[in-house]
């Protein structure tokens, strides 16, 4: 449950133990959630409720990884950053995008846009500081897909 830091832990506790000793390559957030809110009815309850899903499940997952990626990051030969070696992964959205306001004429869903454009900075940030461990960083837009949030009318 990427909402609940405890949660986190023990799930990076059992990646460890299951690796055995190896380190980890690929740490892929995926986990988000949307409200289609309009601005005006926005709440403090629902931009919590998102952001902590969105954005700061992947700041925490990142950091109970760190020791995991480091270890694979250290295991594989060479200096160039790559899925390979060691790699968070963030699933964003054009969403995030400040140029771009994908969709406004839809619901405002302005938690999530707001999400994710910090989980686009957070991505930038982890790219800066994990660097020095050998940890790519990057955030992808996958697109509209098919999943319980995109819908069956998406790509």
């Amino acid at each position: 449950e990427v909402s609940d830091p405890t949660s986190i832990k023990q799930a990076a506790a059992r990646v460890g133990e299951k690796l055995g000793g190896l380190g980890l390559n690929l740490l892929i957030n995926n986990a988000a959630i949307a409200k289609p809110i309009l601005i005006g009815a926005e709440t403090l309850e629902s931009m919590s409720e998102v952001y902590t899903t969105n954005t700061i499940g992947p700041l925490l997952l990142g950091q109970f990884s760190l020791p995991l990626l480091k270890k694979a990051a250290q295991g594989s030969p060479g200096s160039a950053l790559s899925c390979s070696k060691a790699a968070i992964i963030n699933i964003s959205s054009s969403a995030g995008s400040i140029q771009e306001l994908y969709l406004w004429g839809q619901p405002h869903a302005l938690s999530y846009r707001c999400s994710k454009a910090a989980l686009n900075m957070l991505t930038k940030c982890q790219s800066l500081a994990y660097r020095e461990h050998g940890v790519l960083c990057v955030a992808l837009h996958p697109g509209w897909v098919q999943t319980d949030m995109g819908g069956s009318g998406s790509h």
